[in-house]
């Protein structure tokens, strides 16, 4: 691992505005703060973590790990993110289909945890267990008449639902530790630390979402979010803030797919050229389409501050959005616990 990643990984572990997740397609758990929250946070030579009151993370710092940057559209903007990516004959965890006892969670991210009992929710994930933690012997009890068994469906959920255990997602990469309550099946998932899962998602048996652009032969086991040029960590527009943007340009640059990157110059120079939109042709390689745009739509944000788009970007943006936008980026669209 290079000193220029271990520092990006620092950096944005210390940002509060910084967002983490570790998972699989179908099962989430995602970590967060607040600017003002309490939070430990600390570093030795194999990881990184963040603790608060309602949750945390940890980062493994291995020597394969490979970051991957991208951007996605969504139904009006975009979103960025960095993919933590291992090679996929060393991702897998343990694949488990059944609920499994583990035992004590030595590792766990805070001292008073570390005697409370891991269980593995068995969904059968390739790079993630999902797992709760219970330190009440009565709650460990009733689950251990479970084990060997699905989960959904079952009373055994019906416990995990009603008691509240923490949420441990775990991956070679690192792992998430959510401390909230899971809310209610017609409930809002709290701000903060929490944890999405879709049985019909994870029956597909997806590492990740068919609208990342992960390169062959590479599977995410962590992903990071840094704060966003147009967007608030609870998602809310605010004015585009140019800094942001260009500093994460900077890790695409470093990082990136440099097909992606030549095509989104291309078409930077093409509109402040004002060049036609036949210019650039749009052809059937993944992922064109969405590069033109959210380069585009990256370009409009730039725009807010005046009454009027400039002509040529009008025409660009004419020629290349959906009427309505379109809805690609699947982050933040799972249900609980």
């Amino acid at each position: 691992m290079t000193t220029g990643l271990v520092a990006f990984l620092d950096a944005q572990m210390q940002d509060a505005e910084t967002q983490w997740s570790v998972g699989s397609f179908g099962a989430i758990a995602e970590f967060a703060r607040d600017a003002g929250e309490p939070v430990v946070l600390s570093q030795d030579m194999t990881s990184l973590a963040a603790v608060t009151g309602r949750g945390g993370i940890r980062i493994a710092l291995r020597a394969d790990m490979r970051p991957f940057a991208f951007e996605t559209t969504t139904k009006d903007g975009w979103n960025h993110r960095v993919a933590l990516c291992l090679p996929e004959d060393r991702c897998a965890m343990s694949g488990r289909t059944v609920l499994t006892e583990i035992g004590a969670d030595h590792d766990a991210l805070r001292a008073q945890d570390r005697d409370a009992v891991l269980f593995d929710l068995g969904l059968g994930a390739r790079q993630v267990d999902c797992c709760i933690r219970v330190a009440d012997p009565e709650i460990a009890a009733q689950l251990r008449a479970h084990c060997g068994h699905p989960v959904f469906g079952t009373s055994a959920m019906a416990i995990v639902l009603a008691t509240n255990p923490h949420r441990v997602f775990l991956s070679r990469l690192g792992r998430v530790e959510v401390f909230q309550p899971i809310p209610p099946p017609d409930g809002k998932s709290p701000d903060g630390p929490h944890t999405h899962v879709l049985p019909g998602l994870l029956r597909h048996r997806r590492t990740h979402a068919a609208t990342e652009p992960i390169p062959d032969g590479l599977i995410p086991c962590a992903h990071v979010y840094p704060p966003h040029p147009a967007k608030d960590v609870m998602g809310r527009d605010r004015p585009f803030d140019r800094a942001r943007h260009d500093a994460f340009q900077v890790i695409l640059q470093s990082c990136g797919d440099p097909e992606i990157l030549a095509l989104k110059q291309q078409v930077l120079d093409a509109v402040a050229t004002g060049a036609d939109p036949s210019a650039i042709a749009v052809t059937d390689r993944r992922f064109a389409r969405t590069t033109i745009r959210v380069t585009l739509r990256q370009l409009r944000a730039q725009h807010e501050s005046v009454t009027s788009l400039d002509t040529s970007l009008s025409t660009w943006l004419a020629a290349h959005e959906r009427p309505g936008g379109s809805i690609d980026d699947p982050h933040h669209h799972e249900a609980h616990p």
